[in-house]
């Protein structure tokens, strides 16, 4: 059998580094209950247990600022829905533009990635419009930062995408071309479990 890609092996946390990330989340769930009222850490890490290959997202999630934490069940699904719950768009994912496509089109000064293609690379997808309003529903996020957004196809398809932020006590959504980036932007993600 051949050797594992360095892709393929850098996504598989080493037992110690699985014990670092579930730690993490457990404290972060306690601290957090009026995210997830009625669900209980010990059905969310035998959930997790038995789906090992999520922890590394979750790890990304988290090494990159996005405090990853559990915001609800899908009861159709079975599933875990985590967010990312840091206060401010996560640290280590600003400055990018929107997609690759986007990406490709800057001549000069090209950020280092694009949000969609970051999301890709940790395994996780970036917030839509509506689930960056249900995460708003939970706390104050994007105070001073503002985060991407899934954007719908037919403004994608004009060089347009879309993120939000909140200010005065509301989500406000806006537009923006694609290729642009600032330090204060980046994306929230989500994953299931």
């Amino acid at each position: 059998m051949g050797k594992p890609s360095s892709i393929a092996s850098r996504r598989i946390l080493s037992p110690k580094q699985s014990e670092e990330v579930l730690l993490a989340l457990k404290v972060r769930f306690g601290k957090n209950m009026e995210r997830h009222q009625g669900l209980e850490w010990a059905k969310v890490q035998s959930k997790l247990d038995s789906n090992s290959d999520k922890l590394w997202p979750l790890s990304e999630m988290d090494r990159t600022g996005g405090e990853p934490d559990v915001i609800g069940f899908d009861k159709k699904t079975g599933e875990y829905v985590f967010f990312d719950c840091s206060k401010e768009s996560p640290s280590g994912r600003r400055s990018l533009c929107y997609d690759k496509e986007a990406l490709d089109s800057r001549k000069e000064h090209k950020p280092k990635n694009s949000a969609i293609g970051m999301a890709v690379e940790m395994g996780i997808e970036i917030l839509s419009e509506e689930q960056y309003k249900e995460l708003q529903k939970l706390g104050n996020f994007d105070m001073k930062t503002s985060s991407w957004v899934k954007t719908p196809s037919e403004i994608r398809k004009l060089a347009g995408a879309i993120y939000c932020d909140f200010r005065y006590g509301k989500v406000f959504t806006y537009h923006n071309g694609a290729e642009s980036y600032y330090a204060v932007r980046g994306f929230r993600g989500s994953l299931r479990v």
